[in-house]
């Protein structure tokens, strides 16, 4: 029957008793009574903990989750209508062809629904009640720097922004690029493009001036908003002149932006130490607090686009990842309440930057449609100690804290003093994003961030699908550490093996989703074919995630990451192309070939080969030059851990580069090498191995 065939992964665990008790071999803990510690441990939320969650049983999530994928469209229907829509869609909630054999990809949600995402955030959390609420809490840089605003003063400070976007000539379906810190402003232009139906880029204050170019020359935005300069940890960062630069080469490409709208960050730069250009510069603090702090909301249909973010792709040119309104907007609010249980009382702080998705999805829309006061975190989270997060979640009294695995393995180096001698005791939910969490960083967030009390949503998901797929619901089951667990509702993750076909039971192979749900993207902005060529046509019929996966005899899926030529280093996705044409574009580089290999802290690390022009010999200065020139042309995060000099690169007959013998000499496993006698030159292997260590 079709209906089982749908629910077949998830019924097992119904077998798992609401409270704790001992599962075949497997210890059971229950939420404050003990450590974390076994590789078996099953981890219970306590009976209290279930009680009052939102989810509260396997039962309970079975059922809805049983609706939601035999009727999706009844289902995010009913959650739809809790949401504030201008006109109702007159249509079916849901149209989709997720199989390219049958035309083209479409996914619409909603349609012909009119609505507003800022409306949705701000006007009506203030109709219900909530004007006085501190929508967000701000934490500078340095200790003691903070500021707030309540959701009534947010509202007005996006008015303004809004209005004088208005004034420059920003109308509905226009790009702006937004290229911030985590100032309050960052989420103020965001909101303040949604309002009036503008399409907000953000792009995160750490790419080069060459990306933001590449990213202003594809999208072509009205305006371009920054400010002068940004405090990382102990280092100021130009950031006003990175965006100069960009604009210039965006210039050079025919596309000129005719307003740069500079906020003054004084505590890194004052303004008289701002390069300007008349005539294009404006300073924010010089005009946006002059408009009146009411604007009308621009009515969107459902399907109108709401954001652009560029990922990066294993082309080397990043994909404009299209997200519409109305679906994303429904998703990203309700994957938020369920996920981390959150409840009217909540302290929320996810650690993510706005540049990223999770910025989006969980900084800004998801936790404001259901009214959350927000912590929006300037600095980096060891200054200027280890301690600092856990002095914020002290001075805030954050309940829920949302984190990456890089994040928790480097504090996990730290002595764990920096995190006991602050209290933490408000915290209630902690959660992981970015790349799958190694149950060792599992069991030290739980057992000694947490105190072995706070349930870990260790969420699966990535920027294509605009929110959690797979994640642990805290009330809802046990947990297994490093497993993202169950799915989502309406997402039905299917493991293929290589020709595509459906595996059963317990297995690993490649994850793809069967259907869409709403916060799917629509397309890559300006190339549909490539959207389809490089999700859909993989695996006919499903949207095919790029990620592998297993499932174990219980139905719990454990991610094991990427299988294309994208490396997640720190939970940001960098194409191994983009990094290697970095590399080539150095006078001395003839030929780069980019891996990711293991890193303690940062899940994966950058691993180059690089093969120099003909005479030109290796030395240190070189390798420094090399490293300089990707974080000058990508970003920092973009720079090689390692350069391994390569006399030659194992290749096939026909050219093809063979990474996966170069994956094997990176991680140093020469005897997984597997037959090399199809290179055309399989000396060059030995030479790679004799070459390692130098």
């Amino acid at each position: 029957m079709a209906t089982d065939n749908k629910l077949r992964f998830v019924t097992s665990m119904l077998e798992f008793p609401s409270g704790a008790g001992n599962i075949s071999a497997l210890n059971a803990i229950i939420l404050g009574e003990a450590l974390a510690s076994e590789e078996n441990d099953l981890v219970f939320p306590s009976d209290d903990f279930a009680r009052q969650a939102h989810v509260s049983s396997p039962q309970q999530y079975f059922e809805m989750y049983k609706r939601s994928v035999e009727d999706p469209a009844g289902f995010w229907s009913d959650i739809a209508s809790q949401f504030y829509w201008k006109k109702k869609w007159d249509q079916p909630a849901c149209s989709e062809n997720f199989d390219v054999r049958k035309g083209n990809i479409s996914i619409q949600w909603f349609k012909g629904g009119l609505t507003n995402i800022c409306y949705n955030c701000l006007d009506r959390n203030i109709e219900s009640g909530n004007a006085d609420k501190i929508a967000i809490y701000w934490e500078g840089n340095d200790p003691g720097l903070q500021d707030s605003l309540t959701y009534s003063q947010l509202l007005d400070k996006v008015c303004q922004l809004s209005n004088y976007l208005k004034d420059v000539g920003v109308k509905k379906g226009d790009a702006v690029v937004i290229y911030l810190p985590m100032l309050m402003e960052l989420p103020i232009a965001m909101l303040a493009c949604a309002r009036i139906g503008a399409v907000h880029s953000v792009v995160f204050a750490g790419y080069s001036s060459e990306s933001l170019a590449q990213r202003i020359i594809d999208c072509k935005p009205k305006v371009v908003i920054t400010c002068n300069a940004v405090k990382r940890g102990a280092k100021v960062i130009h950031l006003k002149d990175i965006v100069d630069a960009a604009l210039a080469e965006s210039a050079k490409n025919g596309i000129s932006v005719d307003v740069c709208l500079t906020y003054e960050n004084q505590i890194a730069l004052k303004r008289e130490g701002t390069k300007w250009n008349e005539g294009k510069d404006v300073w924010w603090q010089d005009f946006i607090p002059k408009y009146p702090t009411t604007c009308e909301v621009e009515w969107v249909d459902a399907e109108d686009p709401l954001f652009l973010l560029y990922t990066s792709g294993s082309t080397g040119k990043p994909k404009g990842v299209l997200h519409t309104t109305g679906g994303y907007m429904v998703y990203s609010a309700t994957t938020f309440k369920y996920a981390f249980d959150y409840k009217p009382s909540d302290v929320y702080w996810c650690t993510a930057d706005c540049g990223w998705i999770t910025g989006h999805s969980y900084v800004t829309y998801g936790p404001m449609l259901n009214g959350a006061s927000v912590v929006v975190f300037e600095g980096t989270p060891t200054y200027p100690d280890a301690g600092r997060c856990w002095d914020i979640v002290d001075k805030f009294k954050v309940t829920i804290f949302y984190t990456a695995p890089t994040l928790v393995r480097s504090l996990m180096r730290e002595s764990n003093e920096h995190v006991t001698r602050y209290s933490r005791k408000s915290l209630r939910v902690l959660g992981s994003v970015g790349e799958p969490i190694n149950p060792s960083a599992w069991r030290w967030f739980f057992n000694v961030v947490g105190d072995s009390q706070c349930p870990i949503s260790d969420t699966w998901w990535q920027t294509e699908t605009g929110g959690f797929m797979i994640t642990p619901l805290p009330g809802a089951w046990p947990q297994k550490p490093g497993s993202a667990t169950f799915p989502f509702f309406g997402v039905q993750p299917v493991i293929v093996d290589e020709k595509g076909v459906e595996i059963e039971g317990v297995c690993s192979g490649y994850l793809c989703i069967k259907n869409s749900w709403p916060g799917a993207f629509r397309t890559l902005y300006g190339d549909h074919e490539r959207y389809e060529t490089t999700y859909f046509k993989p695996f006919a019929g499903y949207y095919f995630t790029g990620d592998g996966c297993s499932r174990d005899k219980d139905g719990y899926h454990w991610l094991t990451g990427r299988v294309d030529d994208v490396i997640n280093v720190s939970g940001h996705r960098i194409g191994t192309a983009e990094v290697e044409s970095a590399l080539v574009s150095h006078p001395k580089c003839a030929e780069a070939a980019v891996v990711g290999v293991e890193h303690e802290v940062k899940g994966q690390g950058i691993y180059a080969f690089v093969t120099l022009v003909e005479g030109e010999p290796y030395s240190e200065e070189l390798r420094k030059s090399l490293v300089l020139t990707v974080r000058n042309q990508i970003g920092a995060f973009a720079a090689p851990d390692k350069i391994h000099w390569a006399p030659g690169l194992p290749k096939t007959r026909s050219g093809k580069i063979m990474r996966r013998i170069l994956r094997k000499i990176a991680s140093k496993q020469l005897d997984e090498l597997g037959d090399t006698s199809t290179l055309a030159e399989p000396h060059v292997v030995e030479q790679l191995i004799e070459l390692a260590d130098r």
